[in-house]
């Protein structure tokens, strides 16, 4: 009986500080048309401190959502475009010497925000794919002998295009796993589609200019309530049951799954499972994770965290293919 009172003042308490939520998802509906996906997305990427890898063709307002959401939010942003011919003092910074002070100093690179947008990041080759990995897992970077912390938040969200090969990098399976979130962005329906033409038709819809409507306080705050959402035992062996089975799926009686799968997810993505849920409630104004919130982020938590084998691809089985049987088979709690 305490607990359910410690719930239902969770809750209150949610539903007391999470007006800003509201005020992010219409501030992105005035310049994002449709996306819902998307906005909730990104939406839980911020409030879980995790890193977003956005997949889509181009057209799909990708880059867009992410500036939206920078400019609606009083924080620093960087933009890098990534490039075959980048360099990792393009993105983390250098040294440069001074003559006049016969010194070296650091310059910092884009990274040095709260939101950095690492657009088209499969262009860019493996070794600067490498100087994200210490920015993305330990919030810091080395420039010579200095180590600097990175902006609270820190948050890197990236853009892929998946219909090119030409000039294109397939990203290393060491830093796909960093990113919490792979969010494949979908075609806008025929009547969002007639809404971007009219909207279009009035200018170019990246030039409105954006005001902030929260600060970096309000989401750090709400940061530290998400990690008192509470979380069910029944809840996280669920979590822990889906992600077992991307890895042992004979134990749970999908043995012909077996050979379609080269690897399943890794620990991390069991905390991000269960980091991605508590947000998710969170935005729906709960004080606790119910068995919808993990199914809900299970795709985008796990697509991109199975290898697949041949016999898959010679079967069409695809990574969402997998998921979907997997949520079907394991039982809900």
């Amino acid at each position: 009986m305490t607990q359910n009172v410690d719930i239902r003042a969770l809750t209150a308490r949610i539903e007391a500080q999470s007006g800003f939520v509201t005020l992010l998802t219409d501030g992105m509906a005035r310049t994002i048309v449709g996306q819902q996906h998307l906005t909730e997305a990104l939406l839980i990427g911020l409030l879980s401190d995790g890193h977003i890898l956005l997949e889509g063709v181009p057209g799909l307002a990708k880059t867009l959502a992410i500036r939206t959401l920078a400019s609606l939010i009083d924080a620093s942003f960087g933009r890098i475009q990534f490039t075959p011919d980048l360099l990792p003092a393009d993105v983390v910074g250098t040294m440069v010497y001074s003559r006049k002070d016969d010194a070296f100093s650091v310059r910092r690179g884009p990274i040095f925000a709260n939101f950095v947008l690492a657009d088209e990041i499969n262009r860019a080759p493996a070794k600067v794919q490498s100087a994200l990995l210490q920015a993305m897992q330990e919030r810091e970077v080395t420039i010579g002998d200095e180590t600097m912390a990175l902006p609270n938040p820190f948050l890197v969200l990236a853009t892929q295009n998946p219909i090119e090969q030409e000039g294109t990098y397939t990203l290393p399976e060491a830093q796909t796993d960093r990113f919490m979130l792979k969010v494949v962005v979908e075609y806008p329906t025929i009547d969002e589609e007639k809404r971007i033409v009219r909207a279009s038709m009035g200018g170019n819809i990246s030039d409105r200019p954006v005001q902030p409507v929260v600060d970096v306080a309000t989401i750090v705050q709400a940061r530290e309530l998400v990690k008192e959402v509470y979380v069910d035992e029944r809840i996280e062996q669920y979590v822990a049951d889906l992600v077992f089975a991307t890895r042992y799926p004979e134990r749970y009686k999908l043995d012909h799954l077996r050979p379609y799968i080269a690897f399943g997810g890794s620990p991390r993505a069991t905390i991000s499972l269960a980091l991605a849920a508590r947000s998710l409630a969170f935005i729906r104004r709960r004080g606790y994770v119910v068995p919808d919130d993990v199914r809900s982020v299970a795709y985008d938590v796990l697509r991109h965290r199975i290898g697949l084998t041949y016999e898959a691809e010679a079967a069409e089985m695809t990574a969402e293919k997998l998921i979907g049987e997997i949520l079907s088979k394991i039982e809900v709690p």
